[in-house]
């Protein structure tokens, strides 16, 4: 592809990565409802909007997600985000009853993430936890799953994106039948 339409999006992409070291400067209330508020905007499966984010606001809850996913990186975050999913409240493909929340939800979460680029904080996406102190510590009813752990802060001094290893766009794109 020789030219891009959306100088801006492709930018924000390009800078978007996983952080794994955080300054312990503190992440202002509004910074975070501002990043919030772009998921919320997100498109969905019929609308439904199938998601909820929590925000870590007790040393017990951060203690939970830690113990939930323990590596020392973590702990750098000064503040965490849970993106729930609704399973009662998404859209359900008709023929064969695919759950459709974790797709809503992810796309929630990236808008999100891109956000967050756009005002100077990063974050990373934890999939890789146990859910089970989470749910305890939110007091997350039945049928609210935690889908994804969000540290979310200023990268630390020196933390750059590092080079994206992406696949070129002959390798992703088939005209037709596969």
């Amino acid at each position: 592809m020789k030219s891009n339409a959306y100088p801006q999006l492709y930018r924000i992409a390009e800078q978007r990565f996983s952080c794994r070291a955080y300054s312990d400067r503190k992440v202002e209330r509004d910074a975070i409802l501002t990043v919030i508020d772009i998921a919320r905007l997100a498109p969905s499966a019929c609308n439904r909007q199938p998601w909820m984010f929590l925000v870590a606001d007790s040393e017990e809850q951060r203690a939970a997600i830690l113990k939930s996913y323990d590596r020392d990186w973590a702990r750098t975050a000064p503040e965490f985000i849970v993106a729930c999913g609704l399973h009662d409240e998404a859209w359900h493909r008709g023929s064969d009853g695919k759950d459709h929340t974790d797709i809503d939800v992810a796309i929630s979460v990236e808008h999100l993430c891109l956000a967050a680029t756009t005002i100077g904080l990063e974050t990373c996406w934890i999939c890789n936890f146990d859910p089970q102190p989470v749910r305890e510590a939110f007091g997350l009813p039945d049928g609210v799953e935690p889908i994804a752990i969000l540290p979310i802060g200023y990268p630390a001094e020196g933390t750059e994106a590092p080079v994206k290893k992406r696949k070129e766009l002959s390798e992703i794109v088939k005209w037709g039948k596969f």
